[in-house]
């Protein structure tokens, strides 16, 4: 090779480098110069590379459609190049007869070149058809076919057609290994993606950070958060993808203490978090009603993100409003600078749950004026509004203008919404009319919704058919069996109860106990009922006993009625004065500073003994109590609720 030749050729190789590519001017020079040189054919497949990955798209076609006799290494080049172009399908037609021509036809390149780009058309069968014709297709064939069904939004088949590459002994890459985990994590699929990551760590591919981190994600998206720590523990490696992964993993998965434990240790690494990390530790401490927990987190990013990033704002707004700081959530939507419907809808359905649903139907107002079209998720905010605060005319207005007004289709969600709200008001057989009318079947939150009004008017014979629906939906939610189980002991039908308790024991359904947690001091402590493991716990019962007398002498007596239709919210056998919420609002008196308002997250439904006796401690102590049960939210002041006893 001549020296002219060797220099354009450096130049070229450094040209098509990933870091870097030439300017089109240069790539033009160097084309004609070779041409003066008569050096085309020499060089060909490496100015053709140059060429494509300038950008002369066009250009890089005209030069492959002058070459005499095009060769596997130069048509890869010229495909991506067609594929690359608005409409890519005509110049890759044009490409693929002009290739059945010559041998080249069935190089592996060129049929893999040939498959991504009608994959980019969309046009899967021809890439099928493509990858059909290799003999003995190679791990990049198979993982453009695995890409082609992914991207398609066909990721069962792309499972499929990996399980079929493995199966006929194809050996992964790191690419290949990302892309199968990745398609295993979107349709849940943990026996093919344990199978993959097992031949990643025999092909000594599971050290890459990109691998293991795919496989972590995997284990996430399948609930095996045990198997996605071990994986995150071995990891050498670990950067800000990862550790979002598994803080957002915890989150997602019921576990905000071990979410936010890793959130900070990630802190403490000195690694800064990205935005889905951020968004799964908020998520974390909305779970636990974490108020000073979020703002630490929120002070871990520039001010300006949670403003400009629709994604940030909104979990910001559902921390602040699921807290129970409607204010700071409110202070947040106005201040953000980009509003999506999805801002929209937080902050709306953040204003319903805490009582302020004229603010929140003013707010749909607003969006209408600014022209944001109204969505199905927007109705379900307006009709939790309504739920929580009793506005049945306004449920069915709202209910009826989202189907006749703006054509939305009615969710399950609606009809739940729906069926809440009209028991709730008393309307139970309107309720169990409108769910034997929707047009889908009623899942268990439609049931559960009419077995809310029937615990609140006492129809015990609905009730029992509810809970009959209910079992039968949820054979596994204990809360279920001890409520009809009680419903008949109520009625004197002794061996139904006793049989339905012998059901429950022989399938092992296990109680759900009840929780209730609260923050001080950035630690977040839990307490159950009856709880005596915590190191207060000598003062808090003594404090509790102190509330109890200054309650009796207000005329305060526990609701015992109410244990058969609230069992499930509490164990039986413990006393009304021990419930967890009680345990917890104790330790916050004796770790608070007079006048601080107190936050208490519940897993469960308040009961009505308790929910009394906050109305008095809230006087009694001058405190506001903030509780948030699983139900709605309960602020408590001078003895009274912003429920208005209405839940």
């Amino acid at each position: 090779m001549s020296g002219a030749a060797a220099a354009i050729r450096r130049i070229l190789l450094a040209g098509v480098s990933p870091s870097s590519h030439l300017p089109p001017p240069t790539v033009k020079l160097l084309h004609a110069r070779l041409l003066r040189l008569d050096l085309l054919a020499d060089l060909s497949p490496l100015l053709l590379r140059a060429v494509s990955s300038s950008g002369l798209l066009l250009h890089a076609l005209r030069l492959h459609s002058l070459l005499p006799t095009p060769s596997h290494l130069t048509f890869p080049f010229a495909f991506k190049a067609a594929s690359r172009l608005p409409d890519p399908l005509a110049a890759g037609v044009q490409l693929h007869a002009r290739s059945l021509k010559l041998p080249s036809h069935s190089n592996p390149h060129v049929l893999t070149s040939l498959l991504n780009l009608y994959a980019k058309c969309g046009l899967l069968q021809d890439a099928q058809r493509v990858f059909d014709e290799m003999r003995h297709p190679s791990t990049v064939s198979w993982t453009a076919l695995i890409t082609a069904y992914m991207d398609a939004g066909r990721v069962q088949e792309a499972v499929a057609v990996a399980r079929n590459a493995f199966a006929s002994g194809m050996r992964p890459d790191s690419f290949t290994a990302v892309r199968v985990l990745t398609a295993c994590a979107r349709v849940t699929d943990l026996v093919t993606g344990e199978a993959v990551w097992r031949v990643a760590e025999q092909e000594g591919i599971a050290g890459s950070v990109f691998v293991a981190t795919a496989a972590l994600d995997m284990y996430v998206k399948c609930g095996e958060m045990e198997k996605a720590r071990e994986v995150f523990d071995k990891m050498r490696e670990k950067d800000a993808v990862a550790w979002g992964a598994i803080v957002g993993g915890y989150a997602a998965n019921g576990h905000p203490r071990e979410a936010l434990e890793l959130f900070f240790a990630m802190q403490a690494e000195g690694v800064k978090p990205d935005c889905y990390t951020v968004v799964g530790a908020l998520s974390a401490c909305t779970r636990l009603g974490a108020l000073d927990l979020g703002r630490r987190a929120v002070g871990m990013m520039h001010w300006d993100e949670f403003l400009d990033n629709p994604v940030l704002g909104t979990a910001l707004i559902d921390m602040y409003a699921k807290c129970g700081s409607t204010g700071e959530a409110w202070t947040v939507f106005q201040q953000m600078r980009k509003r999506d419907i999805i801002v929209w809808n937080a902050m709306i359905l953040g204003l319903g749950m805490t009582g302020h649903e004229k603010i929140a139907f003013a707010l749909v107002g607003q969006m209408e004026k600014l022209g944001t079209t109204l969505n199905d998720n927007t109705f379900i905010g307006l009709l939790c509004s309504c739920t929580h605060t009793g506005l049945v005319q306004d449920g069915r207005r709202y209910f009826r203008n989202m189907t006749q007004l703006y054509h939305i289709s009615p969710r399950i969600e609606h009809y739940g919404c729906m069926v809440d709200l009209l028991s709730r008001a008393g309307l139970l057989e309107e309720a169990h009319q409108l769910i034997e009318d929707m047009p889908m079947q009623p899942n268990a939150v439609v049931w559960g919704s009419l077995l809310g009004g029937c615990k609140i008017h006492r129809d015990a014979d609905l009730a029992e058919h509810a809970l009959k629906q209910l079992i039968r939906l949820e054979p596994w939610n204990s809360g279920n069996y001890v409520m009809l189980s009680n419903i008949y002991s109520n009625s004197g039908r002794w061996e139904d109860a006793a049989k339905l308790r012998l059901e429950m024991k022989a399938k092992g359904v296990e109680k759900v106990h009840a929780y209730s947690w609260v923050e001080c001091n950035g630690k977040v402590h839990e307490f159950r009922v009856g709880d005596k493991s915590h190191p207060l716990s000598d003062q808090i019962y003594t404090k509790l006993d102190e509330l109890g007398m200054e309650m009796k002498a207000m005329g305060y007596k526990p609701t015992t009625e109410v244990v058969m239709f609230d069992i499930e919210d509490e164990e039986k056998q413990h006393t009304l004065v021990h419930h967890s919420e009680k345990i917890a609002i104790a330790f916050s008196l004796l770790t608070t500073g007079t006048g601080e308002t107190i936050r208490v997250t519940k897993n469960l439904r308040v009961c009505s003994d308790c929910h009394t006796a906050i109305k008095l401690i809230s006087r009694i102590t001058h405190r506001e109590i903030i509780i948030r049960d699983n139900n709605r939210f309960h602020c408590f002041r001078d003895g009274h609720c912003s429920c208005n006893d209405y839940w």
